[in-house]
């Protein structure tokens, strides 16, 4: 890359502004649930989700593929066609491959390769467990964002990240924010991950690492609150920015029949609109 790429966290301020929209659209494709026109196609998972692209472009801030999904149906071609013509045909939304990698740092840079330069994502979700060596091979890739896993949204999340880890009583989660905001973001591209789920948590997050961008699972299917979301992680007197609130499934499996990117489209437009609301209260 050279000085002028436009950076990840352009990329976001630009579509959080232009698209005036916090939702991300996770793509999860599951071909038991895709229409059944499309299911046994050689292309099936990519048709499904480029015309829900298609259909949904202009009400979201971020695409962010599923690596697992399309890794177990051997479907990684038809990943890199997906992000391919995402960036074309879509350059102003930052996509984000969600691979949740975490190794050690010489390994750690195969899988930056992979996510930046095999499939060309803006950013990657990275697990910080193994420290910032295995982290540190992301930031070198000059402009990408790299998110890391920091308050997820799934109940077992609480095993090791509500962990006490001072004498003051220090969960885990805020240790690795404050790790991220303070001494990991060497590039200025750091995002973290924390879930819908924990309102609570994503303020307490949002107060150590001020306007660090959110990607922020667990609306829609696993019944995250958009309102209490939003409230929880916005930025002071900047509604409308700093969050991208993921919704899945709920978005892609709208409709199982021929009319599933519109019905797809219909929802999407929804939760913008809801979380646009949730912005302004």
């Amino acid at each position: 890359m050279n000085s002028r790429t436009i950076t990840f966290n352009q990329q976001l301020q630009s579509a959080w502004t232009s698209q005036a929209s916090m939702l991300c659209l996770g793509f999860d494709p599951d071909p038991k649930r895709l229409p059944l026109a499309l299911q046994g196609k050689p292309d099936g998972i990519f048709e499904f989700c480029r015309e829900i692209a298609d259909a949904t472009a202009d009400l979201v801030c971020s695409f962010k593929p599923q690596f697992a999904y399309f890794a177990s149906q051997r479907a990684e071609t038809q990943l890199e066609k997906l992000i391919g013509y995402l960036k074309d045909k879509y350059p102003q939304i930052p996509v984000i491959l969600d691979s949740k990698r975490g190794d050690i740092g010489s390994t750690a840079e195969h899988y930056a390769q992979e996510a930046f330069e095999r499939y060309g994502a803006d950013a990657v979700t990275v697990n910080p467990y193994m420290g910032f060596d295995s982290i540190e091979p992301y930031l070198r890739h000059q402009g990408k964002g790299v998110i890391v896993l920091c308050r997820t949204s799934n109940p077992g999340g609480s095993d090791l990240q509500f962990l006490n880890i001072s004498p003051d009583g220090e969960p885990l989660y805020i240790h690795v924010a404050k790790l991220a905001a303070q001494k990991w973001n060497t590039s200025g591209q750091i995002s973290l991950v924390v879930g819908a789920t924990f309102p609570e948590e994503i303020a307490k997050v949002r107060a150590i690492v001020g306007e660090m961008p959110l990607l922020i699972p667990g609306i829609g299917a696993q019944g995250g609150d958009i309102d209490a979301t939003v409230r929880a992680g916005s930025i002071v007197n900047q509604p409308g920015i700093g969050m991208m609130i993921n919704s899945s499934r709920a978005i892609l499996y709208a409709s199982s029949g021929s009319d599933f990117a519109q019905a797809a489209r219909v929802v999407a437009q929804t939760t913008r609109d809801a979380l646009r609301d949730a912005a302004l209260i």
